[in-house]
């Protein structure tokens, strides 16, 4: 029974600690809204998480965690690839935007010299980064994709979806003059631009 209650109480910390990150931002967020968001009192907060910056990494692994091998599994599908392509811009543009702290951490941790944690949690989550070599070029071997290079192809992709996520805050004022309905808009059409893009460089 202890073990149970130790359990609903860190997934309830984790829970709240995802909401408030993803509306406060890491630099907004204090240990006492999350706290409060929680239903616990900031002394049992920091029992289980002494710092804000342990507690946005274990969030950042709790979500990522989720995420990760759901949607790399899309290549593991019966579909053709196209499909799968497809299928992978629209899961993970969709899971970043619920999630934003997820790019923003990883950006953070690329700031640190000597340190890989963003790295290291994301291998462990189980994404196979190799499966989707071969899978690009057994592609190619078949003649369904032109001649592409597979990291280079992968990191395209990630990069055309999380751009303007973490841009947001000089894409919304800057390109759309604080138009948050125009910004929505914007993002709401990427998955179709980016299918575009990508497909344009690897169709035969």
């Amino acid at each position: 029974m202890k073990n149970i209650k130790h359990q609903n109480t860190e997934e309830k910390i984790l829970d709240a600690a995802k909401e408030v990150f993803t509306e406060e931002g890491k630099a907004g967020a204090k240990m006492q809204m999350i706290a409060d968001r929680a239903g616990i009192n900031k002394s049992l907060l920091h029992y289980y998480y002494r710092s804000k910056d342990k507690l946005f990494a274990a969030v950042f692994k709790f979500a990522f965690g989720k995420m990760a091998s759901r949607i790399f599994d899309i290549f593991k599908s019966d579909d053709d690839f196209f499909t799968q392509i497809e299928k992978f811009i629209e899961n993970y543009l969709s899971a970043i935007i619920k999630n934003p702290f997820i790019p923003m951490f990883i950006l953070g941790e690329l700031n640190k010299k000597h340190n890989n944690i963003a790295a290291e949690l994301i291998i462990k989550s189980g994404v196979n980064i190799d499966f989707f070599e071969d899978l690009v070029n057994e592609q190619i071997k078949k003649g369904n994709i032109r001649e592409t290079n597979p990291k280079k192809l992968i990191i395209n992709i990630l990069a055309l979806c999380v751009f303007p996520v973490i841009a947001k805050p000089l894409i919304e004022p800057i390109i759309f003059d604080n138009d948050k309905n125009a910004y929505n808009e914007y993002i709401k059409n990427r998955k179709d631009e980016i299918t575009q893009i990508i497909f344009s460089q690897i169709k035969p």
